[in-house]
């Protein structure tokens, strides 16, 4: 029997990579945190990578399974630590150093997902390797309190985003052509 399930990746793709251009514009400085980019949080970052997660599942694809699933759900404790504290619910906000362990933890994640990129895509390597040293630096802005620490990882969270859209968007046109338009660096098994 055929396998005739459509591929969730670019769907989980531009849900990361979109929210994260977004969260990294403000990161680098150029306009505040607000509505827009929390909603992207909640809906686009974490519902459609979790939607994305389980139709991997499906698949039988635990790599994507364990990633689109993660991240969504990282989308969603996000937006829960920055909102739930305003709004009563919960405690008080953690301190911002002790955010910065959040970020270290969920990028030994993404630096161990990395090495299961090894044998997929130049593109997804790209993608996991420059979102491990978005999170790194993230938290290192946290711990330190710096300012232009904050702004380098803005500014590479929009190339890590960016990079992320373009691999959505490059499976979405090379099945549509039926050849690869776009390369992603397919890598010799």
């Amino acid at each position: 029997m055929e396998n005739k399930l459509a591929n969730p990746a670019p769907l989980g793709l531009m849900g990361f990579g979109m929210t994260t251009v977004l969260l990294n514009i403000h990161n680098a400085g150029i306009f505040p945190l607000g509505t827009m980019i929390l909603a992207m949080g909640i809906f686009y970052g974490g519902v459609a990578q979790i939607i994305a997660g389980i139709m991997e599942f499906k698949k039988g694809n635990t790599f994507g399974t364990t990633a689109f699933t993660s991240y969504g759900l990282f989308w969603l404790t996000l937006v829960a630590l920055l909102v739930l504290p305003n709004r009563g619910w919960g405690f008080d906000a953690a301190p911002v150093a002790f955010v910065g362990w959040y970020l270290f933890m969920w990028g030994l994640f993404t630096f161990l997902m990395w090495f299961a990129t090894w044998r997929t895509t130049r593109a997804l390597q790209v993608v996991f390797f420059t979102l491990f040293i978005l999170f790194w630096l993230l938290a290192i802005r946290d711990w330190t309190g710096s300012k232009l620490i904050g702004t380098i990882a803005g500014i590479e969270g929009i190339f890590c985003g960016l990079s992320a859209i373009y691999f959505a968007m490059a499976q979405v046109i090379n099945e549509s052509w039926g050849r690869e338009v776009l390369p992603v660096g397919a890598v010799k098994k």
